[in-house]
C-alpha cells in the first residue's frame, strides 16, 4: 500500500510540473524601440551610426553585457535590445530571458520562467525511474533464475527494467550537469560560451555563491522548493553580479579617467578587492599623515640645531 502512494505520488508530480513548464514572462517594454527609434535606425545605413543610436536608448538601460565585437546586442527580428542573459531562440522566434536552451521534450525554451519547473520535473522523472527500477529489480532477478510463471508477462518486466534503468542514467547525468549550473549561476548557452562584459569575457560574471545561486532560480522559502510554483528572483531582465564598475557608460557605474579628460573602462572587480580598495584611502591618509609629522619634527630639530651653534658662535 505504501508503494502505490509513493507511486501515484510521484506520477502526479511527474506530470503536474510539465504543464507549468509553459508559464513564460513577458519582456520588460522599456527594452523595445520606439517608433521614432526604429526610423531613425531604419535610416542609418552604416553600422556606427546604428551602434551610436543603439547606446543612446541602452544608457539607462541595466544592460552590462556586450556583442564579441564589444557592440549592444540587438534583436533585428524582436526588435528590441537584448536583456543581459537573453537570447533569441530560431524554433520559438522570440528572445528569451535567460535562455538555458530549447528543450525538445516539451517542445518549448527553458529560461528564467520556467527553469525551476525544468529542475523539477528532471528530479520527479529522475525518481520516477529510480523507484521504479528499484521495485521491478526483485523480479528482473527471478526472470534470470526461472522464478517468475511462463507467461508473456515476463517479457514485459524485461522491458520495463531495461527502459526505467536505461532513463535513470540519462536523467542522473542530465540533473548532476544542471545542478552544477545552478551552483555556478550560468546557463547552458554560458557555459559553452561565456558573456561578454566590457572588459571581455568572464564565465563567473554571474556567480554570487553557491547559496545566492541556488536561491536565485529556486527563491528564498524553502517551503517552495520541492513545488511546481514560482518563486525564481528577479524579473528575468536584470540580473545582480559580482563585479564592480561594470560599464562606464551607465550612470551608477564609475570609470576611470586620465588627465586629458578621455574616460577608459575600468575591469570589474571582485566584492572582495572592491573593499581592500575602498580601504586603502584610510591607510595612505594615515600614512601620509605620520610621513607629515615626522617631516614636521625633523625640520624643528634642524632648526633649533641651527640656533644653538648660532649662540656658541656668537659667545
Amino acid at each position: 500500500m505504501c508503494l502505490k502512494k509513493i507511486y501515484i505520488l510521484l506520477f502526479f508530480l511527474l506530470f503536474l510540473t510539465p504543464s507549468f513548464i509553459f508559464f513564460k514572462l513577458g519582456m520588460h517594454w522599456c527594452f523595445h524601440l520606439s517608433y521614432s527609434d526604429k526610423e531613425l535606425l531604419e535610416r542609418e545605413d552604416r553600422g556606427e551610426s546604428q551602434q551610436e543610436i543603439l547606446r543612446r536608448i541602452a544608457k539607462n538601460l541595466p544592460i552590462y553585457t556586450r556583442t564579441n565585437s564589444g557592440a549592444i546586442r540587438f534583436c533585428d527580428r524582436c526588435q528590441l535590445l537584448k536583456p543581459d542573459r537573453c537570447h533569441h531562440c530560431s524554433v520559438c522566434d522570440k528572445c528569451i530571458l535567460k535562455m538555458d536552451h530549447h528543450c525538445p521534450w516539451v517542445n518549448n525554451c527553458v529560461g528564467f520562467s520556467n527553469y525551476k519547473y525544468f529542475m523539477l520535473f528532471l528530479a520527479y522523472s529522475l525518481l520516477y525511474c529510480l523507484f521504479i527500477t528499484a521495485t521491478d529489480l526483485q523480479y528482473f532477478i527471478k526472470f534470470w533464475t526461472n522464478g517468475l510463471p511462463d507467461t508473456q508477462a515476463k517479457f514485459h518486466i524485461l522491458f520495463l527494467f531495461f527502459s526505467a534503468s536505461m532513463f535513470s542514467v540519462s536523467l542522473a547525468s542530465l540533473f548532476i550537469y544542471h545542478c552544477w549550473l545552478v551552483c555556478k549561476n550560468r546557463s547552458t548557452l554560458e557555459a559553452v560560451r561565456a558573456p561578454v562584459f566590457r572588459h571581455g569575457t568572464d564565465k563567473n560574471g554571474f556567480s554570487l555563491g553557491i547559496s545566492k545561486n541556488f536561491r536565485q532560480v529556486f527563491g528564498d522559502e524553502v517551503k517552495y522548493w520541492p513545488v511546481p510554483v514560482f518563486s525564481s528572483l528577479g524579473d528575468g531582465c536584470s540580473f545582480p553580479s559580482c563585479l564592480v564598475n561594470l560599464d562606464p557608460e551607465q550612470p551608477s557605474s564609475p570609470s576611470g579617467s586620465n588627465p586629458d579628460g578621455r574616460q577608459f573602462p575600468s575591469k570589474p572587480l571582485r566584492e572582495s578587492q572592491s573593499r581592500l580598495l575602498t580601504t586603502t584611502p584610510s591607510w595612505t591618509d594615515s600614512e601620509t599623515t605620520t610621513d607629515k609629522d615626522r617631516k614636521g619634527d625633523v625640520k624643528k630639530k634642524n632648526i633649533i640645531k641651527r640656533q644653538i651653534n648660532i649662540l656658541r658662535i656668537n659667545n
